[in-house]
């Protein structure tokens, strides 16, 4: 994989063959040639083994991008870290199977208000296979129940069956602004309805921009990464996430169960529930003379 300035480099530091290890596949990168069949088996091990998480936000800190850095907390620390974080990563570690990627960026549209247009600042990747002339999307990044659970082909009004999720991709805009072609609109199927996820269009992002991205999202005051936490884990028969304080744990029948967690519940759950290793940094953490 060829030197990319400014976000990350090659580093001795990072292991492909750990990171699969920690995915849970087996045979290191020889068992991971660069396919269709490979890709989809990658994203959905990433994101059943790897929790969305802003507890770095949360705590006032800008996560470093840095692949050595990101190899550290995600692959060999224990955490799990939001979409420029994973997909940073997973991005590396295609290049370094021998996918073709390119960046891209889209506006986020679950749960914002009518009329409301966020900035263009999730981080998603295209896969390019030669033998075929549209690439595909892939994010390992979205925080939320309707995340892809496998890549998806960039074709207007294709369909994909991403057991349990059904997601497609029509051209649409980013709101309810000004008309905007060129822009596609990523669905998942939800109470019987298609739901929009995030809206993006095919131009060519690089690395320095989302060194921007992050620090705009982790540090300004308003983001909803410093106000609450978010945190999400597949589980393959379950989703389990938790915004706040609110656990919520979704079967693949849709059913839900619901509860409010009190502070003192906060922490162990992520440690226990979602196989996070709490910082000392993070301020619901217990000190270092309390009882855990």
């Amino acid at each position: 994989m060829a030197a990319r300035a400014g976000l990350y480099t090659r580093c001795m530091t990072f292991d492909v063959d750990a990171y699969l290890d920690r995915l849970g596949r087996t045979g290191g990168r020889t068992s991971a040639p660069p396919t269709r069949k490979t890709l989809a088996a990658l994203m959905r091990a990433h994101i059943r083994a790897i929790p969305f998480e802003n507890l770095d936000p949360l705590s006032g800190r800008a996560p470093s991008l840095k692949l050595d850095d990101l190899a550290g907390k995600l692959v060999s620390g224990n955490r799990g870290g939001y979409c420029y974080e994973h997909n940073t990563l997973f991005d590396a570690v295609l290049r370094e199977l021998g996918f073709r990627v390119t960046l891209h960026a889209g506006r986020v549209l679950l749960g914002a208000r009518e009329g409301m247009i966020r900035p263009r600042t999730h981080m998603l990747l295209f896969v390019h296979f030669d033998d075929e002339p549209a690439p595909y999307v892939a994010d390992v990044g979205f925080g939320s129940i309707g995340c892809l659970l496998e890549p998806i082909r960039l074709v207007a009004d294709a369909e994909l069956e991403d057991t349990p999720r059904r997601h497609r991709l029509v051209r649409g805009e980013p709101g309810d602004g000004p008309p905007a072609p060129g822009y596609w609109v990523l669905q998942a199927h939800s109470a019987r309805q298609w739901v929009g996820q995030y809206a993006f269009t095919e131009e060519l992002f690089q690395p320095p921009d989302y060194q921007v991205f992050n620090w705009y999202v982790a540090t300004y005051p308003d983001s909803p990464f410093r106000r609450a936490l978010y945190v999400q884990r597949e589980f393959g028969d379950r989703h389990l996430s938790l915004s706040g304080t609110t656990l919520t744990e979704t079967a693949v029948n849709g059913t839900e169960k619901i509860r409010e967690l009190t502070g003192d519940e906060l922490v162990p759950v992520l440690r226990t529930e979602f196989g996070i290793d709490v910082p000392d940094y993070f301020p619901l953490a217990p000190g270092p003379d309390s009882a855990t």
